[in-house]
């Protein structure tokens, strides 16, 4: 065999081994992404952000209502009696109601802590346990309370918005004829249908499908 012939066979079988070994590093970052997640892998998460005031079907005063939201999913992140791993409704954020009442003069304000949140497209329930109310505010502390949003999407200029909101309390529809008292108590993730129509600024509503259930 020529000097010449076995230089570039030698040459030949390095850059060989030269693109194998370049195949084999991305393969082997390309996993590590894979096990760590990149943002974009990750799975998106549903939530519930936004600010906006609103008036009831049913009511006709001076009063100014407003509700904000700042909820996220986070499966399985809550464990409760008969279920360690918690539930795929799980949700944390904060809740917080305003209400200018103009009969009383007054504006009382609340908070909660959300539990839980379920989502679809355009639309989500959540529910809150309350943790603060201010001063002549109604008796909601330590009293879970529900939420509904639906986000119409974006608002065009010079058009009232298209999203709604709604509650479990009275205010709403959530009346019970005939009984001595209403019925404001309710469960994870119930409340009413979003009825009353938001007149200043707006929300918005991420929707991702619940997780598959855990075995353990």
């Amino acid at each position: 065999m020529s000097p010449v012939r076995s230089l570039l066979r030698s040459r030949k079988s390095a850059s060989l081994a030269m693109v194998v070994a370049i195949a084999a590093a991305a393969t082997a970052a390309s996993g590590a992404t894979a096990v760590s997640g990149s943002p974009r892998e990750r799975p998106v998460q549903a939530a519930v952000t936004g600010s906006a005031v609103f008036r009831l079907p049913y009511a006709e005063d001076d009063d100014i209502r407003s509700l904000t939201f700042a909820a996220h999913a986070v499966p399985f992140s809550r464990p409760i009696p008969g279920l360690p791993g918690g539930l795929p409704t799980d949700a944390r954020g904060t809740v917080k109601v305003s209400h200018y009442s103009s009969e009383r003069n007054i504006t009382y304000t609340a908070e909660g802590t959300v539990d839980c949140l379920v989502t679809a497209p355009g639309s989500a329930t959540l529910t809150a346990v309350i943790t603060e109310v201010s001063a002549g505010g109604p008796d909601w502390v330590g009293k879970r309370l529900g939420f509904s949003v639906y986000d119409g999407g974006e608002d065009k200029p010079g058009k009232p918005s298209r999203d709604r909101v709604g509650f479990s309390w009275d205010d709403a529809e959530n009346w019970t004829v005939g009984g001595d008292k209403h019925m404001d108590e309710v469960n994870s993730c119930m409340a009413p249908a979003p009825s009353a129509p938001v007149t200043k600024g707006g929300y918005r509503v991420r929707h991702a499908d619940l997780p598959l259930w855990r075995t353990n």
